[in-house]
């Protein structure tokens, strides 16, 4: 029998999580809706419905797609709810042709049909703009316009015919929870009375699809903050107009949806007028105090998630409409702006404009899926049901889960201040490898000012500065790519990158480099029967004595890969763990208490403490300078650990590797830091030591053929398409998926001086068939190449040529060995 499944909020992920839970036979399913049907007073009732497909994030299109496919063709009393009516994405700058050129990229990557098309061409899809600005368009032939109220109402009507229950008016007030597992609902009718008792709905598993309201709901109901912010944003309308008299209300729009990047704004056809959206005006955060309550809703009318319209904030926007649409000045002069019609609708935006979605790690048996667009919606429903039916979504969900924001970092402030940069960025031209501006230093190691002193260049990760290089490197000498010159990058690739990461990454191969390696999220697993639980839930055995260290995979129930970790043994039941985030610790406390470890301790072991690599040919001479203990390679073996004793300070050092030198990770607590980093500066002084920053980390693993998970594999991937295979040992065999029908492989580029940056499409070379995309890349400084890691059908033989879309430009690459650098690992092992 199904368990029974509660979902509170009937939007468009609502209901569609509902309708996709009967059609999997899980029909003991009832939604808790505060408003009426089916304008329910939410973001799905006044959204303009845009749904355009291409996007950086792989996950993101693949969800815009299923919700179109899903929706394709239905109607609701005779009455479409979808309307492929296509995107044109225009362009008035060089900057933004440029990028449309990378979006085109992005769409044939995903399969979607696109084209660029120039002034004549998006005049005869849109005869009334003015192209006079327009260098060009990006026309998607396939992304369409879904109406938010009729999908809802469709998709819960057939979810209702398929024994799901509906509760319209009805408010949460609870979500109790037995032994941190969630036990129900308590609700009551709207209107009800404060004194009046609540009733208990049971339910195994309890889903939040409550949109605006999802923040105030976890700060009251549950305690915990969700990295989300509400913010309101402009949406105006036209009075009717007679060019457009023939459009009635049943055909609403036939042009393409039109996005006016450059003025961060969208239009679109509504009946008679146009619709215009504006994210160009400051952002305006929406506290959940200053929703208007369903009571409120149900007396008044007033749409809680409809604001004022804030005409003064509209103006720019409004002003550039009339520029591009000539058409919506009346004879007399006069702008054709409907105030009446007009107003600020609120929409939710997260720290990477990405959704939260997934169990909640806390609670057994409560699930997010908030801060869902019209765009993924349906496609939110699908993934959504198979991961509470199944276990597992079916797609990739790293950039998808609420566990991947760090619970340390999350505060309300923090959220406003991300989501405020999420809403400032949404129609941006965002470089992948950006960073935040917001609440910077927020976490800092204790060589950050040592860093600072060093010139070194930041970024933020989980609110932790980390060196990038260090300008001071800069006196090193001549940058070079293998033995020539370093060739200039293009304006786009030199972006938030230095010609000092050559020099540094030089350095650290000829003699020895330091890395903060602070931010690296480390757990301690421990308690009777931790190494058992390990052995059980890994992909391989724990090493049987103390010092061992493993590398393993966290592998989904049909052997996707969800990620990778190292692990050491410290005792018989001590173990130290790097893992790559907060969503590994919310999996193995979920895995310890299904599997009934209750004396298993899964904690944080990166708060209070210090991380340094120290890597390159002269580590060992450095590190010796500093302890008594024997460092001999073969006295402090390869992938072996141990407390030492560096200059005073207690230090568990690990003999790891991820640039392929000989070297060592070394934690320590951080009150001893400052000291840790000068006792190792001075004792390498002589030999030539200098600080490196990630990007020449990152170059340098990727010479090694070191996978990165949540670039270069996910849990769609298995470990031998991966190329990770080595780390399945005994039981976590059975998981073996069928033989390989892609595999991640390396490529090096005709053009040494040519640097991707990922997701750019593969074509087979001759051909303009999509074969496969990069995942990660980078220049070789070592070897002297440019190197991209990507998914392909295969294997295929080395040599095979292929061809990269690189801004509109074919890059030619072939299929090389790996690892490109000592292919031997005879120097890490040395």
């Amino acid at each position: 029998m199904a368990p029974h499944v509660a979902i509170i909020g009937l939007g468009v992920v609502g209901s569609a999580l509902a309708d996709e839970l009967v059609l999997r036979g899980w029909n003991d399913v009832t939604v808790v809706e505060q408003g009426p049907l089916y304008v329910t007073g939410g973001s799905s009732s006044h959204a303009p419905g845009f749904v355009f497909q291409t996007s950086p994030s792989r996950s993101m299109s693949l969800l815009a797609q299923r919700t179109l496919d899903k929706l394709d063709g239905l109607e609701l009393r005779d009455e479409w709810l979808m309307k492929r009516t296509g995107g044109l994405e225009i362009a008035s700058t060089q900057e933004r042709a440029h990028e449309l050129k990378r979006r085109r990229a992005f769409a044939d990557a995903a399969g979607i049909p696109s084209q660029l098309i120039g002034p004549e061409e998006i005049s005869a899809l849109w005869p009334e703009l003015d192209t006079s600005g327009l260098t060009s368009a990006l026309h998607t032939p396939t992304d369409a316009v879904v109406k938010g109220v009729r999908a809802v109402e469709f998709q819960a009507g057939r979810a209702q015919a398929g024994g799901a229950r509906i509760l319209s008016h009805t408010k949460v007030v609870g979500i109790p929870t037995r032994e941190s597992r969630v036990i129900g609902l308590d609700v009551l009718p709207v209107g009800a009375p404060q004194d009046a008792e609540s009733e208990r709905i049971p339910a195994d598993i309890v889903v939040s699809a409550a949109g605006l309201w999802g923040p105030g709901m976890a700060r009251e109901l549950l305690g915990f903050e969700l990295p989300m912010l509400p913010v309101e944003h402009g949406f105006g309308f036209s009075t009717a107009l007679p060019q457009l008299a023939d459009v009635d209300d049943r055909i609403e729009t036939r042009r393409p949806m039109l996005r006016h990047q450059d003025h961060a704004m969208y239009l679109r056809e509504w009946g008679q007028r146009i619709a215009v959206g504006a994210y160009e005006h400051r952002p305006l955060p929406v506290e959940h105090s200053s929703l208007a309550s369903a009571e409120e809703f149900r007396r008044t009318g007033v749409h809680p998630a409809v604001k004022p319209f804030t005409e003064e904030d509209f103006a720019p926007t409004w002003q550039e409409a009339q520029r591009l649409l000539p058409g919506l000045i009346g004879a007399d002069s006069e702008a054709r702006l409907e105030r009446s019609m007009s107003f600020n609708g609120i929409f939710s935006f997260t720290p990477d404009g990405g959704p939260l979605l997934g169990p909640v790690p806390q609670v057994e048996g409560l699930w997010m899926a908030q801060s869902v667009w019209v765009t993924q919606s349906a496609g939110v429903g699908q993934i959504m049901a198979d991961w509470i039916t199944a276990g597992e979504p079916g797609m990739d969900t790293h950039g998808l889960d609420l566990a991947r924001f760090d619970p340390a970092v999350i505060s309300k402030r923090w959220a406003r201040e991300q989501g405020e940069e999420s809403y400032d960025e949404v129609y941006d031209i965002v470089h992948p490898k950006a960073t935040t501006l917001r609440m910077r230093g927020l976490r800092t190691s204790p060589f950050y000012e040592r860093q600072q002193s060093l010139g070194a260049v930041f970024e933020s990760a989980n609110g932790w500065e980390r060196p990038l290089w260090y300008e001071t490197n800069a006196s090193l000498g001549d940058p070079a790519l293998g033995n020539r010159p370093l060739p200039p990058r293009d304006e786009w690739a030199a972006r938030h990158w230095s010609p000092i990461v050559a020099l540094e990454a030089r350095g650290m191969r000829s003699s020895a480099g330091l890395v903060d390696m602070s931010s690296l999220p480390r757990l301690s697993v421990t308690g009777t029967g931790a190494g058992e639980f390990l052995d059980q839930t890994l992909s391989r055995p724990m090493g049987r004595k103390d010092g061992t260290v493993v590398y393993a995979l966290m592998l989904s129930e049909d052997g996707g890969v969800l990620s990778d970790i190292t692990v050491a043994r410290l005792g018989e039941d001590h173990f130290h763990l790097g893992v790559n985030g907060h969503q590994d610790a919310a999996w193995l406390t979920g895995r310890a208490r299904s599997l009934g470890f209750r004396d298993v301790r899964i904690s944080d072991a990166t708060a209070g403490s210090c991380g340094l690599g120290l890597w390159g040919p002269h580590a060992r001479t450095v590190l010796q300078q500093l302890t008594e203990e024997d460092l001999t390679a073969d006295a402090f073996r390869f992938y072996k650990a141990r407390q030492l004793s560096m200059a005073g300070v207690p230090v568990l050092a690990l003999r790891l590797s991820y640039v392929g030198e000989l070297g060592w990770e070394l934690y320590a607590p951080a009150e001893f830091g400052r000291g840790l980093w000068d006792a190792t500066m001075g004792a390498g002084a002589e030999h030539g030591i200098i600080p490196v920053g990630r990007r020449a980390f990152e170059s340098m693993r990727l010479e090694k053929g070191f996978r990165l998970w949540g670039a270069d594999m996910g849990r769609e991937h298995s470990p031998a398409e991966a190329g990770v295979a080595f780390a399945v040992r005994g039981a976590a065999e059975s998981l073996s998926r069928a033989e390989p029908q892609r595999t991640l492989m390396c490529l090096v580029l005709d053009d040494p001086a040519r640097v991707l940056l990922g997701g750019e499409p593969i074509y087979a070379a001759g051909g303009n068939e999509v074969i496969g995309y990069v995942t990660s890349a980078d220049q070789g400084y070592s070897v002297g190449e440019s190197i991209a890691y990507a998914w392909l059908p295969g294997p295929a033989e080395p040599g095979t040529e292929v061809m990269i879309d690189y801004f509109g430009l074919r890059c030619p690459a072939r299929v090389a060995t790996e690892p490109r650098f000592d292919p031997a690992g005879e120097r890490m092992r040395s």
